[in-house]
């Protein structure tokens, strides 16, 4: 009974030591983030940020992913904000300018002012104001800073267009041709900020009407919109699709998995643009003196080469995966000139597009939602009336043809009218309504198209029709006509 107590009593003790013991070992920071990230990426910056804040702080620290696609992070973050005034996360890392553009505007971005940090400064004055027309970081209120460059064009497989008689692409208005139907690939840019930024381009570079135009076309030519932006070059090397939408370090990356042999790339030229891949503090961050850490990181050379170099190769490169992108630090490119993957310079090139980042950051949503209820959401009806465009092409006069083609093409809304329209698209209620009002356009202008080539059609048939009858009937006049000369020159001989 004695020796029972005794160790009851021990027990105890030890019990009620125990949380003193926890409480006594420190636990490792976090960091919170929300991405849209792949694994390559996250798993890269997490190990060597890390083993960097280790060696020089002496503390572990733990970071916490929460990975989506770009449109959904925004989605997410304005969801929260909307009922929180406390932050979930400290950083939005990734998804290029535009959302960062948007969600300042919002005011769920927090700054983080170089004056007031002589380190971040020191990296600032390594990275240029600008690529372009389009702002490196937000050197007015430091809300966003750039920290890798991506360009925006088209994957393309080689043999496949060879064996299809297809040619290799130079302009987005490539990806339109009528033989590339049902060859084309591209995510949904609902959820895939890298596939909206090539959709945005478009719009940019040859304008509100002739753009939508051109992705209409695109749309009507595309399988199926996977959420995913990396899977559209992964089915492009397989050869399950000919071309693909596609950001650059995506379509370098299966190039060096499938060889230059099989796959090409092409940003079309003067009608594409470098774009900084962003990352931002945000509104009320739980842990913003380590988040402040983090971006100066991988803003800092260290950050950067991480980027250019390849993996398993170099100590100060990544160690699992190639990242293989284009970093903001002009002098790299020199310094890391033998060692790195990264094929072109984007500081060395020209392109004559000039990108609205302002304008590209307030539609950001509504583009979207306009792509979805008139290409993805009636995608069926699209296609229907495409290929009866199609089918029909060589049977259909000009001028019908032109008049299906601009009624499959048409958009519901001005350039004016859709940033306008903008400025409301918080009002859920007011949203909901004008994307039900712009699907049912769609049905009707793609069932107008149908229709408009069987109306030409019918009316031909009618036509030809009334011709023959006339010719029967001309014939039987002519019949008639020599029977009764026969008749009576007969009559007469008589």
């Amino acid at each position: 009974m004695r020796k029972t107590l005794v160790i009851f009593l021990i027990t105890a003790l030890m019990i009620s030591l125990l949380p003193n013991v926890i409480k006594a070992s420190p636990e490792a920071k976090q960091l919170v983030i929300i991405t849209p990230h792949w694994e390559g990426i996250r798993k890269e910056y997490e190990a060597a940020f890390k083993a960097w804040y280790k060696q020089k702080y002496g503390e572990d620290i733990e970071i916490v992913w929460e990975s989506m696609g770009t449109s959904d992070v925004v989605a997410t973050i304005e969801d929260w904000y909307s009922k929180h005034e406390e932050g979930r996360w400290d950083i939005m890392w990734g998804g290029g300018v535009d959302p960062f553009l948007k969600l300042k505007s919002e005011g769920y971005l927090a700054p983080f002012n170089p004056a007031d940090d002589p380190e971040l400064k020191a990296i600032l004055d390594k990275i240029p104001k600008e690529i372009g027309g389009i702002p490196m970081y937000d050197d007015k209120d430091y809300m966003w800073f750039g920290t890798a460059l991506s360009g925006f064009g088209i994957i393309y497989n080689k043999p496949v267009l060879q064996s299809l008689g297809l040619p290799e692409p130079k302009t987005w208005e490539d990806l339109t041709i009528r033989d590339a139907f049902g060859w084309v690939s591209s995510a949904d840019p609902r959820h895939s900020g890298s596939t909206h930024m090539c959709y945005e381009i478009i719009l940019q570079a040859y304008g509100w009407e002739k753009g939508w135009e051109i992705i209409t076309l695109i749309g009507g030519n595309a399988k199926e919109f996977p959420e995913h932006s990396s899977t559209v070059p992964r089915t492009v090397a397989a050869g399950d699709a000919a071309y693909g939408l596609a950001i650059d370090f995506y379509a370098w990356a299966q190039i060096a998995k499938v060889g230059a042999e099989n796959v090409g790339y092409v940003m079309p030229e003067g009608l594409t643009v470098v774009n900084p891949d962003s990352i931002a503090i945000l509104k009320n961050a739980p842990h913003e003196d380590l988040a402040r850490i983090f971006v100066k990181f991988v803003l800092s050379e260290d950050g950067q080469k991480l980027w250019m170099l390849p993996a398993g190769k170099y100590p100060d490169g990544p160690k699992e995966y190639t990242l293989g992108r284009m970093s903001v630090i002009p002098e790299l490119y020199q310094k890391l000139a033998d060692r790195t993957i990264v094929p072109v310079n984007p500081f060395e090139m020209k392109s004559v597009l000039k990108y609205d980042s302002t304008k590209g950051g307030k539609r950001w949503s509504l583009v979207n939602d306009i792509f979805g209820a008139l290409i993805i959401d009636t995608h069926d009806d699209l296609v229907k009336a495409w290929k009866k465009i199609i089918d029909n092409w060589d049977k259909l006069p000009e001028d019908i043809r032109n008049k299906a083609l601009a009624e499959l093409t048409k958009v519901p809304v001005s350039e004016d009218e859709a940033l306008q329209l903008a400025d409301k698209w918080g009002d859920q209620e007011f949203r909901n309504q004008k994307i039900s009002e712009w699907r049912n356009f769609a049905v009707q202008k793609y069932s107008n198209v149908v229709s408009m080539i069987d109306q030409y059609f019918e009316e031909q048939a009618r036509l030809q029709q009334q011709q023959q009858l006339m010719m029967i009937a001309v014939a039987v006049i002519a019949i008639i006509v020599v029977v009764a000369a026969v008749f009576y020159v007969r009559k007469k001989k008589a």
